[in-house]
């Protein structure tokens, strides 16, 4: 089987190591991409790969959305009949453009070819596959004239949900309720602004608490994370991508991990952080409301609720922590197991750059 990733970073390349470690008996052939350079990645796969693709035929490919497979298939005649599971760890239809870019059809236009082409879609959320089938119909419904009927339930037909599976983090010996975590991207899907102000509010009203503002940061210092070093620097008590034994560490002694993310497919960061005891504070929107219960989530974008309920976390108690243990490899290999023809026949690993 092959296995096409168009675009490795950090969920993409977690799920399919996943796969080929756990499914060691498929004889799996990759061809992977690194995560940078979206635009190219997205379009430009088919040429990336031009000349890289093995000899032999394979009985079946998994790739994911990122993946030009329209063009692929069309560009290799041979793969044409080849039964492909389309992999969406992300949907371009629910991805919020920003500040200074220039909205695109093209990416939209790339994945929805990709999932014509393929034979079954699979999806790590129900909001994934719900936002992408909707996007779907929406831009066909602007199209000037020839719009074919019925796109969005064609695809919907051979839609399934299974999301990356999540490693728990170990609980620590002591939890310390006032810590708060922050483990995104400090950019603008994630609207760290947001965040910044709600913490920066609660010191002004003398709240007690620390931060572990964690994840990877662009090459200028975004202004919010200036503001937050600047005012705040005694409660900051890691700031930066650390390694990952300090960071199941602080993961498993916080009290709260919060999101303000403008977009989330599955957040793997929260469900790490909430199966290491950390209570989630997250939109009320996105992937959030399959996961936690209403009172772990407030209105999305009101930073002023997001301060209130810290506040009241800070200063009452926490809420009782989460079970998330849906999201773990052992209650989601079975599903993997099912969507994967030739689990069980033997063979080996075969990867490739």
């Amino acid at each position: 089987m092959w296995l096409l990733s168009a675009y490795r970073a950090d969920s993409h390349a977690a799920w399919s190591d996943w796969l080929v470690s756990r499914f060691e008996h498929i004889q799996w052939q990759r061809l992977e991409l690194p995560g940078r350079h979206f635009r190219w990645r997205i379009r430009g796969n088919p040429l990336s790969w031009l000349a890289q693709l093995p000899a032999d035929q394979p009985d079946r490919m998994i790739a994911t959305s990122m993946v030009d497979l329209a063009t692929l298939k069309g560009l290799h005649p041979r793969l044409a009949q080849v039964p492909v599971d389309y992999y969406f760890h992300e949907n371009q239809f629910a991805y919020p453009p920003g500040e200074h870019q220039v909205r695109s059809v093209e990416p939209q236009m790339v994945q929805l070819y990709g999932a014509l082409a393929a034979e079954r879609l699979i999806f790590n959320s129900a909001f994934n596959r719900d936002s992408f089938i909707d996007g779907v119909d929406h831009l066909i419904r602007r199209m000037p004239d020839e719009r074919p009927r019925h796109v969005g339930a064609r695809l919907a037909r051979k839609s399934v949900v299974c999301p990356v599976p999540v490693k728990p983090v170990t609980q620590g010996v002591e939890r310390d309720p006032r810590l708060i975590v922050w483990n995104h991207r400090w950019e603008y899907d994630k609207a760290p602004e947001v965040f910044a102000a709600a913490v920066r509010q609660l010191a002004a009203d003398g709240v007690d608490f620390r931060l572990a503002l964690l994840g990877p940061r662009p090459r200028r210092t975004p202004p919010s994370l200036a503001v937050l070093r600047r005012e705040l620097a005694a409660r900051i008590v890691a700031d930066g991508k650390v390694e990952r034994a300090r960071y199941e560490q602080l993961l498993g002694t916080a009290g709260i991990v919060v999101s303000t993310a403008l977009h989330e497919f599955q957040g793997l960061a929260v469900l790490e952080a909430a199966s290491a005891g950390a209570r989630p504070l997250v939109p009320d929107a996105l992937c959030y409301p399959e996961q936690y219960a209403a009172a772990y989530r407030y209105p999305p974008g009101d930073g002023a609720a997001l301060r209130a309920r810290l506040a009241q976390w800070l200063e009452v108690a926490l809420p009782p922590p989460v079970d998330v243990s849906a999201w773990y490899e052992q209650a989601l290999e079975p599903a993997w197991r099912q969507l994967l023809p030739g689990a069980g026949a033997r063979a080996r690993v075969r990867p490739m750059s």
